[in-house]
Parts: C-alpha cells; sequence; structure tokens
C-alpha cells in the first residue's frame, strides 16, 4: 500500500504550482491593484500604537517608521510579479522589513495583531471609499432631481398604472415619489456605513492580545468612528458586507424602474417625454429615428449593478460564522465593479434629469384621447350633485365610453353625452353648465383640488420640495463630517507616525 506520513511530507515545497497560479498570484495581483493604501495605513497606525502603549520602545518604533519609507520609496506594487517566494502581500511587507532591520526588530511590526484583523479592517477602509463615493453621487443626483421637482412642478403628464393612462398629475409630483425612494436608498446607504465605519483592529485572530493594545487609538487614527466591540464579530461578522451590498442592490433596482419609466415615456407612441440632441443617437441607417439610447445604458449598467450586488451577497450565504476566504479579497474586488457601475448610472442620470423636458403637446393628446380626468368628473358630482359615488361613477363611466367612441375630447365632447347619462341614472337633469363641466374635467383643476398632504396641487407639492430640500441639506453634512473625519485621520495618522521619526 502507498502510503503518506504527514511528518515527512518533504517531496514539496509551498507553494504547488497550480495553487500558486490559481490562487496565491490573482489575490497578490488584486492586493498591490486594491489594498496598497490600506495595508500602508494600516502598518503606520498600529506602529504608533505599540510605541505610544510601551509595547514597542521609541528606538524601535523609529527604525521600524524610518524603514517603512523606505520600503515606499524602493518598492512599487504596480511593477512586482508574484513569485511564490512569500504567500502574500502582507508577508512581502515583512520580508521587507526582516532584509532592512534582521529577523528581530523586522518581525515585531506584527506584535499583537493577525491578517485576520488585518484583512477586514482593511477590507473596511476601503469599502467606505466606495460607498463615500457612491453618497457622493446619489446626493448630486436628489439635488438634480429636487431642481427639476421645483422646475417642473406645474407641468402636467399622463401619470399611468399597470401600463395605461390612469390620472393627471405633474412631473414635478411624479419626481417627487422618486426623490423619497432616493432618499430612503440614501439613507441605507448611510446606515450601511455606520456598520463599515467600526474598526475591527485589535481583534488579532479571534481574542484580540494579552498586549496592552489600545484599540481605540487604533480606530481614532485610521478615521473610524470607533472599534467593533466583539472581538470574534471583527472576523466572523461580515454584515458590512451585506449591508452594504443590500443597500446598493435596492438603490439600482429602485432606479431601474424610473429608467424604464423613462424608456416608456420617449417611446414614439407615447412621446411624453422630451431627450434633447446631445443625448440622442441616430441609427445608421433610417435617418428619421431618435434614438434616447442613454436611457438604456442607464437600465442595463443598473441591471448589472444590482446582478454584481446580488453576486456578492450570494457569495456570502450559507458561510460559516467565522474568519473565512469567501469574504475576502476577490469578492472584495469583485463588489468594486458594483459600485463601478452604478457610479456611471448615477452621473448618467444626474446630467439628464437636468436636461429632459415634458413635451406639453403630447400631454395634451395623450391627456384628451384617453378622458383620464374623468374621475374628479365623478368626485364633483357627489360633492355638487349629492349623487353616491357608485352612481356618480357610472354617469362618468357612460360618458368617457361615448367620448372615447368617437374618438373625440372630453373637454369639447363630453358635455353632451354626460347630460344625457346624468338625467338617465339621477333622473333629473344637471345643475352644471358646459362652462362648469370643461373646468371640472380640465387637468389643470384635476391637480388643483387635490391639495391633501402628500397631493400634486401647489400647496402641498412646494410644502414637499422644501422637506426635500432639508434632508439634501442633511445628507450633504453627514457626507462632509464624514470626509472631514478620513482627513483629519490621515492628519494626524502622519503627523505621529512622523513624530516616531523624530521628524515632526
Amino acid at each position: 500500500m502507498n502510503t503518506i506520513d504527514p511528518q515527512k511530507d518533504d517531496t514539496s515545497r509551498f507553494p504547488d504550482p497550480v495553487y500558486k497560479e490559481t490562487v496565491l498570484k490573482p489575490l497578490f495581483d488584486g492586493a498591490k491593484t486594491h489594498f496598497v493604501e490600506g495595508f500602508r495605513a494600516i502598518d503606520r497606525a498600529h506602529l504608533v500604537m505599540l510605541a505610544e502603549t510601551g509595547i514597542l520602545t521609541a528606538g524601535q518604533a523609529g527604525e521600524i517608521a524610518d524603514a517603512l519609507v523606505a520600503i515606499d520609496a524602493e518598492v512599487d506594487p504596480a511593477t512586482l510579479d508574484y513569485t511564490g517566494e512569500v504567500e502574500d502581500f502582507f508577508f512581502l511587507i515583512e520580508k521587507e522589513l526582516k532584509a532592512r532591520l534582521g529577523p528581530d526588530l523586522g518581525g515585531r511590526l506584527h506584535t499583537a495583531r493577525s491578517r485576520n484583523d488585518i484583512d477586514h479592517t482593511l477590507f473596511k477602509f476601503n469599502l467606505r471609499r466606495y460607498v463615500d463615493a457612491a453618497a457622493d453621487r446619489a446626493i448630486k443626483l436628489l439635488a438634480a432631481m429636487i431642481d427639476a421637482a421645483e422646475r417642473e412642478k406645474a407641468t402636467l403628464i399622463v401619470a399611468y398604472t399597470h401600463g395605461q393612462p390612469a390620472q393627471p398629475t405633474t412631473f414635478g409630483h411624479y419626481l417627487g415619489a422618486a426623490i423619497e425612494v432616493l432618499s430612503r436608498d440614501i439613507e441605507r446607504l448611510f446606515e450601511a456605513r455606520r456598520t463599515v465605519d467600526l474598526s475591527p483592529m485589535g481583534a488579532a485572530a479571534i481574542t484580540t492580545s494579552g498586549f496592552p493594545i489600545d484599540r481605540h487609538l487604533m480606530a481614532e487614527l485610521l478615521g473610524f468612528s470607533a472599534p467593533l466591540q466583539n472581538s470574534y464579530s471583527c472576523i466572523a461578522a461580515v454584515d458590512y458586507i451585506t449591508a452594504t451590498y443590500s443597500a446598493l442592490e435596492l438603490m439600482f433596482l429602485h432606479l431601474g424602474r424610473l429608467i424604464q419609466d423613462f424608456q416608456f415615456w420617449t417611446s414614439f407612441e407615447v412621446g411624453q417625454l422630451y431627450v434633447p440632441n446631445a443625448l440622442v443617437q441616430i441609427s445608421s441607417i433610417m435617418p428619421q429615428k431618435r434614438n434616447p439610447v442613454p436611457v438604456e445604458h442607464m437600465r442595463h449598467l443598473a441591471s448589472q449593478t444590482v446582478g454584481r450586488a446580488q453576486t456578492v451577497l450570494t457569495v456570502m450565504h450559507n458561510t460559516p460564522f467565522t474568519d473565512m476566504n469567501d469574504s475576502e479579497g476577490e469578492t472584495q474586488a469583485m463588489g468594486y465593479q458594483a459600485f463601478d457601475s452604478g457610479m456611471r448610472v448615477l452621473e448618467l442620470m444626474t446630467s439628464l434629469i437636468a436636461q429632459v423636458r415634458i413635451n406639453g403637446k403630447r400631454v395634451a393628446a395623450n391627456l384628451d384621447r384617453s378622458c383620464i380626468t374623468i374621475t374628479e368628473l365623478a368626485d364633483s358630482l357627489v360633492r355638487r350633485e349629492a349623487l353616491s359615488f357608485r352612481q356618480a361613477h357610472e354617469i362618468a363611466a357612460d360618458v368617457a365610453r361615448a367620448v372615447v367612441a368617437t374618438d373625440g375630447a372630453l373637454g369639447t365632447d363630453g358635455y353632451g353625452p354626460f347630460r344625457n347619462a346624468f338625467a338617465d341614472h339621477a333622473g333629473r337633469e344637471t345643475a352644471l353648465d358646459e362652462e362648469a363641466f370643461r373646468e371640472i374635467v380640465s387637468p389643470d383643476y384635476f391637480v388643483a383640488v387635490r391639495k391633501r398632504y402628500g397631493g400634486p396641487a401647489e400647496e402641498p407639492l412646494d410644502a414637499a420640495i422644501a422637506g426635500y430640500r432639508d434632508s439634501l441639506s442633511a445628507f450633504q453634512n453627514q457626507a462632509d463630517a464624514l470626509a472631514a473625519r478620513l482627513e483629519a485621520a490621515a492628519d494626524e495618522r502622519g503627523n505621529r507616525f512622523e513624530r516616531l521619526r523624530g521628524k515632526a
């Protein structure tokens, strides 16, 4: 029988060539592409903490600091090819430290830490940059939508339900609904950011350390709001990933619905939304075509973002509650692709929203053809003629059928059918003359009387827009505060690191 004694397994050396090419090399290449800045920040902050807690002497810390600066000057990660000589990027830095300082001092930077807490701190350090950039773009889109809602607060459109004309409202009112959804999506993104904002450093492998480390100082120097409390959670609870990509997925799922409406509204048959020529491509063979392809690009990029975010969430599914490779480098880099496509959508939609306009002639024609102000006729009959709503609804339905059958318009062709239907159902003549009828079935009147909270009339819509601007200001203040904290932490980390070198 051919057996192996594990204690005498000296027939090969790590890494196996296939493992090197299929796992270690891609991870190393990903680290040098995405994580160099984070590694550098963590090393410097950890060194400052080791010195200030007395775990390292000032002399030891100063020599290590000088060596780190020399490594930065002499080693360009972008030019490196993975050879297998070291396992990963972390061990490359340690190898360089030992080459300059000797194995004893060169190995002291790793005191009281592990790749486990380094990795998740590194991923959070990087992920928050993507979240902050997405939030910034989403806030800009929100501002553009609020400006458009104010500009278009009296601009009539046809509102659709089940793909069919339903009632008139205004473009500003429609955008208000989208603004409220986007605001909630931004809130979800900021809520995910609060989970990302907790530092794992100091958890070490699982259980922290017997050394007198200062986890709060590490969090402060790296720009986090606080340490993540439970050390097991630091290396096992990847809800910072699931929270982030759930928020991202929802944002672009919701924006995709808005995009789909824009696609429908720009169709030749509807023609409600006009996209300016700067955002329109023509056909290579059909000169009459106006193709608003930015809308299509937003749709497929939004779908790509949803799909990529969902992929990250799927990778997290049924994984053990422990430190595991499933949540690490390659998954992190894959998630960044979701942010990249999503940022393109946000930027393009911000530009589009600022430039599109409603085609008033097509809206007027579609309003006439569809009789969608007829609901107000029924409502007005209840208020003015003391009918039950069901009786008023039956009268209005008869009027709509008669007008549609003649391919007419409700305002100009509906009064005669209305008088007949009213007499048939109410058993008396209506008190409404033709002028009153035309006012009741006009789209402007339809909107103006809907003054209830959240409605499209001027007063509630103005109040809503003012509230949207308050939310916008709060979001911007929140984003500014996060950016300021990161900048202050970077400055403080740099100053305290330079003090170790006697340079500050």
